[in-house]
């Protein structure tokens, strides 16, 4: 087996073919694929070969594209399983979200559900053991670090303003929130999704 290098990519080359993981740098995921493929044909199977974690995220009428595009990044960055874009959450393909996922939109499984009670209704018709956490305030919400996360999990956040809806909290396994210790009441919902995203991977290593 060798380590290929070309203009700053590499690959774990076998038999004529790639085999191994390789990672990219924000310029040539935007790029995209297809420019990689054209350069190694093989390379088209790469998404499958990323082992990807039984983590879940839903996206309650998130409505700023560059949230969204951001999110996508943080799901590639922790091999999540899935992304659902719910309500009025915009899709892809969008210039915005392409330009803040860097391209990871085309390298994270997701889908779009009317509602997000729908997507959850779907996901635990086709995983009963997954545990659905909100990232929240509310009153019955506890602080992030002190809840046992375990896979398979799905996290949902909301509305930049107005949160996580009611109907959704409300079917929900339970809610966690980041502590704020100044004036302004909360965090923007990507650093939230990603300070509790990066904990529930914390949870499994350890």
């Amino acid at each position: 087996m060798l380590v290929c290098f070309y203009k700053m990519r590499y690959f774990l080359w076998e038999n004529g073919k790639i085999t191994g993981m390789i990672k990219l740098n924000a310029a040539q995921l935007r790029a995209g694929k297809s420019k990689i493929k054209k350069i190694h044909p093989s390379f088209g199977g790469q998404k499958s070969k990323v082992k990807k974690n039984e983590i879940y995220i839903i996206l309650d009428n998130v409505l700023d594209t560059y949230n969204i595009g951001s999110i996508f990044r943080l799901a590639d960055a922790v091999a999540a399983k899935k992304i659902y874009l719910c309500g009025g959450t915009e899709i892809p393909p969008n210039p915005r979200i392409k330009k803040a996922s860097i391209n990871t939109t085309e390298w994270v499984t997701w889908s779009y559900a009317s509602t997000t009670v729908e997507a959850l209704q779907e996901l635990k018709s086709q995983n009963s053991k997954v545990k659905i956490i909100a990232i929240e305030q509310s009153s019955k919400s506890i602080p992030y670090n002190t809840f046992e996360y375990k896979m398979p999990i799905c996290l949902v956040v909301g509305h930049e303003s107005n949160g996580v809806s009611q109907e959704v909290l409300d079917i929900c396994d339970a809610i966690v929130e980041i502590p704020m210790y100044g004036v302004n009441i909360s965090l923007n919902v990507v650093v939230s999704l990603g300070i509790v995203l990066y904990e529930v991977i914390s949870k499994r290593k350890s």
